[in-house]
């Protein structure tokens, strides 16, 4: 058996804002928000005690591919950085989202505030299936920093 990553789970200054966005953007829905108190034990972050919210947003599945908001509430993290990088710096991840609509997603990023790095282009990429796929892509950052690669595919050569 092979493992797989379901999600991956992003620190957030407002979870309420960020649902906003992943909802706004990428059509994503909420599968949980719940409250939890930080045993102090298995996560590499905050203290025992620690009052967070978590919201678990889903796109089309609901074992792969979520996004976790996880807000410090009770204390309220202040080690998060003021600014949106310029540059993804190394360790950063880059998410990459297949999209139907590249410019409407790069639309309602920009509508929701966020940062954006690149106007839609028309690139080619060979496939691992040996097909040369022509696409359009974009990317911008969320409202927390983190960094967006929304490719679409327009054709598939033979």
């Amino acid at each position: 058996m092979t493992d797989i990553i379901k999600r991956t789970t992003l620190i957030v200054r407002d979870a309420e804002k960020a649902a906003q966005w992943y909802e706004n953007v990428f059509g994503m829905t909420r599968w949980m928000d719940t409250p939890f108190t930080l045993s102090g034990e298995q996560l590499a972050a905050g203290e025992a005690g620690d009052q967070t919210r978590l919201v678990i947003m889903k796109a089309q599945d609901d074992v792969i591919g979520m996004i976790g908001l996880l807000q410090w509430v009770d204390p309220v993290r202040d080690d998060l950085p003021d600014a949106i990088p310029d540059r993804i710096a190394f360790g950063t991840p880059v998410f990459v989202v297949a999209s139907q609509d590249t410019r409407g997603a790069l639309e309602r990023a920009r509508a929701g505030g966020s940062k954006i790095y690149c106007e839609p282009r028309d690139w080619s990429v060979t496939g691992a299936d040996g097909k040369v796929k022509d696409m359009l892509g974009a990317s911008f950052w969320d409202l927390d920093g983190y960094f967006y690669e929304v490719n679409q595919v327009v054709k598939v050569h033979d």
